[in-house]
C-alpha cells in the first residue's frame, strides 16, 4: 500500500480572470474549490491511475470537512485525523489569461498565468501529533510512504525525519518531497525517492541549476549524503534521475501543447514514478511515466488522468 502525509492541507480556490489589477475589483469569470496539499494530489493521482493509496493527514474546522468530503467523493481511501481547534486552510489560486507574455513559470508556452496565495494552517496539538505517528508505526514491510510539502504551523523541520527513525530498518520505503531543511534532515534516515525541482535543489546548495549537467552533480550530492534516488523536475529541460544503482536517466519534456496549470505537475511526476516503479521494478520506465503523468496535470485544469497519461506517454521521447 502506499501511504501519502499531507501535514498541512487546503481547499484551494481557483478563480479564472481576464487579467487581475491590484486595489481595484476584479471579477472572475469561473471559480472552482478543490481539496489540495501535495501528499492529497499524489493520492488522487495514484487513484486516478488505478493504484491502492492511503491518505493521511490533519483537517479541522468546516474547511477541513469539505476537504474530507471531496477526498471521500472522488473515491480516494483517507484516514485524516480531524482536529477539535481550528480551521484547515484556504488557499486561493489567480489564473489569469495571458495575453502579450509568451511563457508561463514552466517555461511552456502557456494560456495562462497562476498566482498562488497560500495561508498557514492550523498548529497541530501533541494528542493528534501522536495519533497520526501511532498511524505511521502501523505501516507494515513493503508499503511505501511519501511525505509532501510543508510541516504544520509551529512544527519542527525535524518532523519528517522524526517519523522516518520510527520506521527506520522496517523496509518501508519513503518518499520525501520537501525543501530546505526538512529535506537535508531525512537524509541520513536514506529515503527511497526525493523530489526537488531544479530551484529547490539549487536553494539547498547556494547555487543556480541551470542545466542537466548541474542538476546530475547536485543530484549525486543529495545521493551522497544518503538519498537512494533522486528525482529533479526541471521544467521545460524535462527531469533527472540518479539512480542508487548508480545510472543516470533524462527524460526530456512533453512538448506541442499548451500548459493550462503548473499547480500538481510535481506531485502528479511523484504519483506516476511509483506507478511506473512498482509495476515495472524499472527506474527508467517510471521516470518515463512520472513525465507523462507530470505533463499530463500540467496541460489540463484537473488532476492527471489515466487517459491523458497514456496518450502523453505514446509520443513522450524515450529517456536517455
Amino acid at each position: 500500500m502506499i501511504y501519502t502525509v499531507t501535514a498541512n492541507p487546503s481547499l484551494d480556490h481557483w478563480m479564472e480572470l481576464d487579467q487581475f489589477q491590484m486595489g481595484r475589483t476584479n471579477r472572475c469569470q469561473k471559480s472552482t474549490l478543490m481539496a489540495g496539499g501535495k501528499g492529497l494530489n499524489v493520492t488522487q493521482v495514484l487513484h486516478n491511475l488505478h493504484m491502492d493509496s492511503m491518505a493521511l493527514g490533519f483537517v479541522a474546522g468546516f474547511v477541513g470537512d469539505e476537504i474530507v468530503r471531496q477526498v471521500e467523493k472522488s473515491g480516494c481511501l483517507c484516514r485524516l485525523i480531524r482536529l477539535t481547534e481550528g480551521c484547515s486552510r484556504i488557499n486561493v489560486k489567480l489564473q489569469c489569461t495571458l495575453n502579450d507574455r509568451e511563457e508561463t513559470i514552466l517555461g511552456y508556452g502557456g494560456e495562462y498565468d497562476t498566482t498562488e496565495l497560500n495561508t498557514a494552517g492550523p498548529q497541530i496539538p501533541a494528542d493528534a501529533m501522536a495519533a497520526l505517528t501511532e498511524q505511521l508505526e502501523q505501516l507494515e514491510s513493503g508499503d511505501y510512504l511519501v511525505l509532501a510539502g510543508s510541516v504544520p504551523s509551529g512544527a519542527s523541520s525535524a518532523l519528517y525525519a522524526d517519523w522516518m527513525a520510527r520506521l527506520y530498518g522496517k523496509d518501508i520505503s519513503v518518499v520525501v518531497d520537501a525543501s530546505g531543511e526538512t529535506l537535508l534532515r531525512t537524509l541520513s534516515y536514506h529515503p527511497f525517492l526525493v523530489k526537488p525541482n531544479h530551484h529547490e535543489l539549487g536553494e539547498l546548495f547556494g547555487v543556480t541549476i541551470n542545466g542537466i549537467e548541474k542538476a546530475i552533480f547536485y543530484g549525486k550530492q543529495l545521493q551522497a549524503q544518503g538519498a537512494r534516488n533522486v528525482l529533479v523536475s526541471m521544467s521545460k529541460d524535462g527531469a533527472v534521475l540518479c539512480c542508487e544503482n548508480g545510472a543516470v536517466y533524462t527524460q526530456a519534456a512533453a512538448k506541442g501543447e499548451t500548459v493550462v496549470n503548473d499547480v500538481g505537475a510535481g506531485d502528479s511526476m511523484i504519483a506516476g514514478f511509483l506507478t511506473g516503479w512498482i509495476r515495472t521494478g524499472d527506474y527508467r520506465k517510471a521516470l518515463r511515466y512520472g513525465a507523462a503523468t507530470g505533463a499530463a496535470t500540467a496541460f489540463s485544469k484537473g488532476l492527471a488522468t489515466k487517459q491523458e497519461v497514456e496518450r502523453i506517454l505514446a509520443e513522450l521521447e524515450e529517456c536517455a
